[in-house]
């Protein structure tokens, strides 16, 4: 019994180890992880405002998505992460969508966590090998104030 509740708290506590704020290592965007439920997912926090069109943050919206009533929301807030699930026998996350703003697409995703810190997320289609991976370290907020 001892086993079993330290294992799952144990499982529970590396699982967790995503949520908070986390920096692209490109510096390109910064994202927040948190969890409803079993469920983790992720909004935009910041994007580095000169890629793209080059307008404010405060100014860019969902133009590429291919329903037009989101076409007005804007990415800075918005969720672009949803249904990961940590699997604890891979100590990965999987079976997440995550959303393309500047394509409008929906992608499926996973992320791994290096021996180093780094968060790997990778969106793909159908299959693992096709498909992108970003990096990410994790920050604290007032580092965000700082770029």
């Amino acid at each position: 019994m001892f086993s079993f509740i330290f294992l799952n708290i144990s499982g529970q506590s590396k699982a967790d180890f995503v949520l908070g704020s986390w920096l692209a290592t490109d510096k390109s965007v910064a994202v927040e992880v948190y969890k409803v439920n079993e469920e983790f997912r992720a909004k935009v926090l910041w994007f580095d405002q000169t890629l793209g069109s080059g307008k404010p943050m405060n100014m860019r919206y969902d133009t590429e998505n291919p329903n037009p009533a989101l076409r007005k929301r804007k990415i800075l807030g918005m969720e672009i992460l949803e249904g990961l699930r940590y699997n604890a026998h891979n100590s990965s996350w999987e079976n997440g969508k995550i959303y393309d703003a500047t394509s409008g697409r929906y992608w499926d995703s996973s992320a791994s966590l290096n021996k180093d810190g780094t968060l790997k997320v990778r969106g793909f289609w159908k299959f693992k090998w096709i498909g992108k991976s970003m990096s990410f370290k994790k920050i604290s907020h007032d580092v965000l104030t700082k770029l």
